[in-house]
């Protein structure tokens, strides 16, 4: 495994969907839905948006580009809409690894199989983040106050059984914090209870976060991967992304722990319709708006396509399902 990797809407109905004649030469000759599976302003809705508006400003295509936001049952609703528009070319699903994680959890009306992988395009980091105002300052201050807590921690992220509740586990088992775990619809509105005081800390993308760092209201304390990030200006604090130690220098031993973002079509595609989004985002890689967003958000620029995906997908799910299972939380 890489990572882990543990690591008004122009809506058509499905009857109305044309039959390809020749894949081969597949063009949209209509309005193209972006479906993200989180809640507006969480890393998923930032992500389809960004491609978005990467696609209309280089004028990537000719058709117009609709976001819609799907991000019910922890980002469930927008995969059981794959489900249920089977073979449509123009509604294209934006997620991560929640497609295949949230069948693992939880009996849902979706499997995997229901869609097609495109591409994945980047690896976000997990940062820990707590409040400033908590008098913590860095993983050894966590820890200690933590096990010295009568009721332990309250942490938040984005959903449940999902990467932000895995990664909470992992804090756990390596600290020995007792951790209650509450998710919400997406990252940004985490980042307003944990800037509020409502949580003990999270887990958070940066982001997600970026925002409350500059603010005063939010401190980074590590982040989960192997190196440390890039980045030399000052975000917040008098401190860069660079000065940000990783989790496993400043004392918490848990394993590189990174997102994948990823793009889906419904399953059964043409394979002329995958190979033309296929191209597309990865035109869309190339674009000033597309590498400004990875210099702002401070994400790991990484495509993966075909079977290179297919083999990281296989592997990173396995991963899951043994945690899920050391857990308790399979629904198998």
């Amino acid at each position: 495994m890489k990572t882990f990797l543990l690591t008004a809407a122009a809506v058509v109905c499905a009857s109305s969907v044309p039959v390809i004649a020749n894949a081969a030469d597949w063009q949209p000759t209509r309005p193209i839905e972006f479906i993200a599976s989180a809640g507006a302003g969480g890393g998923t809705d930032v992500f389809a948006r960004t491609v978005q508006s990467a696609i209309n400003k280089n004028k990537l295509l000719s058709q117009p580009v609709i976001v819609s936001n799907k991000g019910g049952g922890s980002g469930a609703e927008a995969f059981v809409y794959a489900k249920t528009n089977a073979k449509d070319p123009y509604k294209v699903y934006f997620g991560t690894q929640d497609v295949y994680l949230l069948p693992i959890g939880s009996k849902l009306s979706y499997a995997p199989s229901d869609l097609t992988p495109v591409i994945s395009m980047l690896f976000d980091p997990f940062l820990l983040w707590v409040n400033p105002e908590s008098g913590i300052t860095d993983v050894a201050s966590f820890i200690e106050k933590g096990k010295a807590s009568p009721n332990g921690f309250k942490a938040g992220g984005a959903k449940a059984k999902e990467a932000d509740e895995t990664l909470v586990s992992l804090i756990k088992g390596a600290t020995g914090i007792n951790v209650r775990y509450v998710p919400y619809k997406s990252g940004s509105e985490v980042a307003g209870q944990l800037a509020g005081k409502h949580l003990d800390f999270n887990v958070n993308n940066p982001a997600e976060s970026m925002e409350q760092w500059r603010a005063g209201a939010q401190r980074p304390l590590c982040v989960f991967s192997a190196k440390r990030m890039p980045g030399k200006a000052v975000v917040g604090e008098g401190k860069s992304w660079a000065d940000i130690p990783t989790c496993k220098e400043a004392g918490l031993n848990v394993r590189p722990f990174e997102q994948p973002r990823t793009i889906w079509l419904a399953a059964n595609m043409e394979p002329g319709v995958v190979e033309f989004y296929k191209e597309l985002f990865r035109k869309v890689t190339q674009t000033p708006e597309w590498k400004s967003y990875i210099e702002r958000s401070v994400t790991i620029p990484t495509v993966m396509a075909d079977a290179e995906l297919r083999s990281f997908i296989a592997n990173d799910k396995t991963g899951y399902e043994e945690i899920f299972s050391r857990n308790g939380w399979s629904s198998h």
